[in-house]
Parts: C-alpha cells; structure tokens; sequence
C-alpha cells in the first residue's frame, strides 16, 4: 500500500514521524480544546459534555469524564455508554481507543497507543508507530494503570491499581501486576 502522509501511515499501524507538521498542527487544536475543557467550572457539565462530543469520533449519551483529561487527537477515541473516568486520564490516541459500555476508569490512568522503535536512528528521527486499544463492556480499571499499544482488555474484567497491561486480558477476570497478569475468574 502506499501512503501519501504520515497520518495516513500512523492510521494504519506503520512507522511515522511524530514531527509532522500537519500531526502537530492536529495535536496542537486538540490541545488547545483539552486546556478549555479543563478549566470550564466543574459545575458546567452541559458543555463539558458538548466539548467532548465535539473531541471526540463517537460518544454514548451518558458519559462524565472528569477533569483534568488530555488526548492527543480525540478523532480516535470512541465511548459507549455509561463511561466514567476520573481525575487526570490521558489517551494518547495515535491509532483507535474504543471503550464500551459501563466502563469505570480511576484516577491517573494513561492508555498509550504510541510506541517506538528500539532502533536509535528511528527514535532520534521522531518515527514512531500506534496501534489501537481496546477496552470492552463493564470493564473497571483501577487508579495509575498504564494501558500500553494493541491492548485490548475483555468485557466484565477488573484491573487491580497500579497495573502495566502489556497484552490482551481475557473476558471476566481480575488481573492486576506489572506486567499485569490473571489473578482469577470473576
């Protein structure tokens, strides 16, 4: 396949370089609608919710996401419904992070589609690849969990504080630990 911009390429999973200026020009509105979205007054939650619509590619209607919340595009994140994340969660949402319904995410939790390449060269030169993240329904995530790149975590599971989920976590399961690992059957 060929690609004709480095978004093209970070969409379908291949190395990019981070440091394009159209990514940046991206990254740099959609920063600019976190910093309004995080200093509306708590209370204002009707255009909260409107600036997150406006954010993001696809939404439920019942959702709160609590401030402060960062994102580095917002077109790749999808919610469903009843989502509810708390204090400082970040998507860095280079590639597609799909949510589904009734999905609880504690405070300072990270989910990181980007990575990049061991290779020195490659680093320095800003190339790095995405790959998507996928939570499913009835999913509780527990406080400082770090989701990392091509994750997807399996419907009615918990994952206990403080875990690194490095690989896919089965339906139904507490699984907790760095690396984060199955505990037991739920």
């Amino acid at each position: 396949m060929i690609y004709h911009n480095e978004k093209e390429k970070m969409l379908a999973g291949k190395l990019y370089n981070a440091n394009d200026e159209n990514l940046i020009i991206e990254r740099q509105e959609v920063k600019d609608l976190c910093f309004q979205y995080n200093h509306l007054l708590p209370s204002k939650i009707a255009e909260r919710k409107d600036l997150i619509k406006k954010l993001f590619h696809k939404t439920g209607e019942n959702f709160h996401i609590e401030q402060p919340f960062y994102c580095d595009y917002g077109y790749n994140i999808e919610i469903g419904e009843n989502f509810y994340s708390n204090m400082n969660v970040v998507i860095l949402d280079c590639a597609k992070v799909t949510f589904g319904n009734n999905v609880l995410i504690a405070p300072n939790c990270g989910f990181y589609t980007a990575g990049h390449p061991f290779d020195i060269e490659q680093r320095n030169n800003a190339l790095e690849y995405a790959h998507p993240i996928k939570v499913g329904n009835n999913v509780w995530i527990g406080a400082g969990c770090s989701i990392l790149p091509g994750v997807t975590i399996g419907d009615n599971t918990v994952i206990g504080a403080g875990s690194v989920v490095t690989k896919d976590i089965p339906p139904n399961v507490l699984a907790l630990g760095n690396p984060c690992r199955v505990i037991r059957n739920i």
